[in-house]
């Protein structure tokens, strides 16, 4: 089993620092975004301490159709993952409250994502889970390192230009039990299942 990502391994374009210039529409062409920016997210996120707080994106699969949605707690590295044949906003906001709608009270409040238009209707998943959106800034994904590790991870089971059309939603399960279950260095070599299980009990006896 290979160690742990570092940071800039996980990152897969190698950078550290230099920050390159935005190709995406200037935020006047993304309405949806709004207010929901990183920065404006509470300030004892960063230090992992409280749990709930997700990172998310899409790993997109050959020919841009299809693709997992990812999600990846921040203090548990807790992973959920689904599989979408297309990743149109309605989709992505539809599937993306299945995904957390089994989470235990207390464990979703926030979620970082990048600028992608799939996420357009961040509102109305707000509403349905009570968690707040922020979004990343242009070409930043060391804002989400959590869910760029994981991300690298699921890359280490399907390669870029793999077709998620021909994976099995079993298959998807397979890889999310395997990565939940997987000691983690960081975590002090528990699972991210049993930190997850932790908070559960925690909560259950309060």
């Amino acid at each position: 089993m290979r160690h742990e990502l570092s940071v800039e391994k996980a990152l897969r374009h190698g950078r550290t620092s230099r920050r390159p210039v935005s190709k995406l529409p200037r935020r006047s062409n993304r309405p949806w975004i709004g207010d929901a920016v990183i920065g404006a997210r509470p300030a004892d996120v960063a230090d992992r301490a409280v749990p709930g707080h997700w990172e998310g994106d899409l790993v997109i699969g050959a020919g841009g159709r299809s693709a997992l949605i990812t999600l990846n707690e921040r203090h548990t590295r807790y992973t959920l993952i689904s599989r979408v044949t297309v990743h149109d906003t309605l989709t992505v906001t539809e599937r993306l409250i299945q995904m957390v709608t089994a989470l235990p009270q207390g464990l979703l409040k926030s979620l970082a994502w990048d600028q992608g238009v799939e996420m357009a209707g961040h509102a109305r998943f707000a509403i349905a889970t009570g968690a707040q959106v922020y979004f990343c800034d242009p070409h930043s994904p060391w804002q989400r390192p959590t869910n760029e590790n994981g991300n690298g991870l699921i890359r280490d089971f399907y390669p870029k230009g793999s077709d998620f059309t021909q994976v099995t939603d079993h298959a998807i399960a397979q890889m999310e039990h395997l990565l939940n279950t997987r000691p983690r260095r960081i975590l002090d070599y528990a699972t991210p299942a049993e930190r997850l299980d932790q908070l559960i009990t925690v909560a259950s006896t309060t």
